[in-house]
């Protein structure tokens, strides 16, 4: 059983997907959005692919905690793809990890055009990576997205 991290975005989709054992983190190609149908098919299919047994999709919040407009976005999405999929969704506090991921791909010395297609996919990653962690310590209880 796999754990995919998605981290969500109004053109791109991020995505990632842990290895069986789940300790690690992989990069999944970046999904770009066509329509919303369309898309939630495609997390679908790969959730079926890959077998996984739940899902972990970045929350943006603010740096004062609240919830603003791109993270009810995301809740919405969550609400939309738990519809279609029968695994645990949650969420994780993934502020700034675009700028974490940046920052992993300016060290690696990579051009600002490959920079631009991969970073979703290592926002992915790190939301994926960090919820991975806190799972070892904690194992999951309930979260925002899953509260039925």
């Amino acid at each position: 059983m796999r754990i995919m991290g998605i981290d969500y975005g109004e053109r791109r989709m991020g995505m990632a997907i842990s290895d069986p054992l789940g300790i690690t983190a992989q990069g999944l190609p970046t999904m770009e959005r066509t329509h919303p149908d369309e898309d939630i098919k495609k997390i679908v299919q790969l959730i079926r692919e890959n077998d996984v047994s739940e899902v972990v999709v970045g929350l943006p919040k603010h740096m004062n905690n609240s919830l603003g407009e791109k993270a009810q976005a995301v809740l919405a999405f969550i609400e939309i793809l738990k519809k279609f999929v029968n695994v645990p969704i949650y969420t994780l506090d993934e502020r700034l990890s675009t700028v974490r991921a940046e920052r992993a791909l300016l060290e690696g010395n990579l051009s600002r055009k490959k920079r631009k297609v991969r970073v979703d996919m290592v926002a992915a990653q790190l939301i994926l990576q960090d919820y991975l962690a806190r799972r070892q310590i904690k194992p999951p209880e309930s979260s925002l997205a899953q509260g039925d």
